[in-house]
């Protein structure tokens, strides 16, 4: 498993990323993997290398680059220390926004297509968290490179807002996976379901579920509600769509 940090020019600027790849030759299909609000660190670069080890070109791009240069973050801490919450959303989160993100993906994908170890233009992209909604908004401003796009715990996905990324939903392409959970008061069941009627109405093939005893951010490994069923149901779920999609199994 090989894990190299490159550096990515955006139209605003060079943004951290981090590249993982199998053992063994490529080329492999890419997927991008968006971070949580807890920002870069160990958990997800496992993450990522369990997601590469099954065949995958990773990149995991660094969406608080705009802050510079900072330590990793411990979620337990942050859970505690109000000093701590203070800074993430008054500092790191709002270095980024719908826009930002997108100009951002488009850069990612253009760095993806010139990478010799990336099999093709196709890509996948999941996302947990705040990254669930930048991988929805990505598979509708990008449909004709975006294939699959899955978001674990992630909130705020069909809302009353006119940027709300379930409005997409006509512009995607992607086949879509969207793993809930069911005491995630940022994505309640009204949501759920809006979701859910809005891609069907597209004509999106699509799973939107929630998953039962599992609190907002059940994914990551280092995370207090760290659920390993819901976890674990997440990764079959997850790989059965990338393979379908990106491998044709």
């Amino acid at each position: 498993m090989s894990r190299t940090e490159v550096s990515i020019e955006t139209p605003d600027g060079a943004a951290r990323a981090f590249t993982f790849t199998p053992d063994g030759e490529g080329p492999w299909p890419a997927v991008i993997f968006y971070m949580d609000a807890l920002a870069i660190r160990r958990a997800l670069f496992e993450m990522c290398e369990r997601l590469a080890s099954h065949g995958y070109f990773v990149l995991l791009p660094d969406m608080f680059w705009r802050v510079g240069a900072y330590e990793p973050l411990v979620p337990a801490k942050v859970v505690k220390d109000e000093a701590a919450r203070k800074e993430l959303f008054g500092k790191y989160v709002p270095s980024t926004n719908p826009e930002r993100a997108m100009r951002d993906t488009g850069a990612f994908l253009d760095f993806l297509a010139k990478q010799p170890g990336v099999a093709g233009e196709a890509v996948g992209v999941t996302g947990y968290c705040m990254g669930g909604g930048i991988a929805l908004r990505a598979a509708g401003t990008f449909p004709d490179r975006i294939v699959a796009a899955a978001a674990f715990h992630g909130a705020r996905l069909a809302t009353d807002e006119p940027d709300s990324p379930h409005l997409l939903a006509p512009k995607i392409k992607a086949r879509v996976l969207v793993g809930g959970a069911d005491q995630d008061s940022g994505f309640p069941p009204q949501q759920a379901e809006r979701l859910k009627a809005a891609l069907d109405a597209a004509g999106v093939v699509n799973e939107v579920a929630i998953y039962p005893g599992a609190l907002h951010g059940y994914a990551p490994p280092d995370m207090p509600v760290y659920n390993v069923e819901a976890a674990e149901r997440h990764w079959r779920e997850l790989l059965e769509l990338l393979d379908g999609a990106l491998k044709g199994a």
